[in-house]
């Protein structure tokens, strides 16, 4: 399966399923299960500074830079569906974002040595070029200007659950690894009815995209909220959250 290819099949399911997730995944929350920017403050005072966002999905993480008075807001998005919504939703608080509809993979007429952050909650990982996408961001920022991404971690999609042995999981403290941590060709999901395409990379594969991107991380985060470790919901998610991280977020900074 080529690129265009991957892009198609998720653009249609992101076309197709967009209400399905307009206002989930998106700031202050970094993840299901994650510490919040609440928690981090990655972003500092944004008040004045021009924010582009990668996948920006229904556009609350937008409007929450907005309420922040943001100076500028860029966002862009595979689905025009989605940015239907993030219209919608900005336009009915009172505010407005230069918004575009493409892969985040392609030429964008965005500007360049623009922005003062980029960032990306729960969207990069839907990139089919990594370094390529990196290398696109670092060029719109300024010279120290800020990248902050949010991703599922790269142990989630490795470590499952047997449901027939859950009890005993449960007890004795066990996961079960069904895929390498080393793997990173493509799979395909089926959700709602139709299917996504994804690929699992590495830690390694995250810090070196952004290290030949010349980018210097900041801060690498795995930390899932502590409610969920104690949490007595027994769920896949709960059950993983409480011996792996969920999600990863990275704030790296424009050399």
């Amino acid at each position: 399966m080529d690129n265009n290819q991957i892009i198609k099949i998720n653009k249609h399911y992101w076309n197709e399923n967009a209400d399905l997730w307009f206002g989930t995944t998106a700031l202050p929350e970094y993840g299901v299960k994650f510490v919040t920017e609440n928690d981090l403050h990655l972003f500092g005072d944004v008040s004045g500074k021009r924010l582009l966002e990668i996948c920006c999905g229904s556009g609350h993480s937008l409007k929450y830079h907005a309420d922040r008075k943001a100076g500028e807001l860029w966002g862009v998005d595979l689905s025009q569906k989605q940015l239907d919504n993030a219209k919608r939703l900005l336009s009915e608080n009172g505010y407005s974002a230069n918004l575009i509809c493409s892969p985040m993979e392609a030429e964008l007429d965005i500007p360049k040595e623009y922005f003062d952050y980029v960032y990306s909650i729960y969207g990069i990982g839907w990139t089919t070029d990594l370094q390529g996408t990196f290398n696109k961001i670092a060029s719109y920022l300024k010279k120290d200007g800020i990248f902050i991404f949010s991703w599922h971690h790269t142990l989630y999609y490795c470590v499952a659950f047997s449901r027939e042995e859950r009890k005993e999981i449960i007890e004795d403290g066990k996961l079960v690894f069904h895929k390498s941590y080393f793997d990173e060709e493509y799979f395909t999901i089926p959700v709602d009815g139709s299917e996504i395409v994804l690929c699992n990379r590495k830690i390694s594969t995250y810090v070196n995209a952004l290290a030949n991107a010349e980018f210097a991380i900041e801060r690498m985060i795995e930390q899932n909220v502590d409610d969920t470790m104690g949490s007595e919901e027994i769920t896949d998610k709960t059950l993983k959250a409480k011996m792996l991280p969920i999600s990863v977020c990275f704030k790296a900074r424009k050399l």
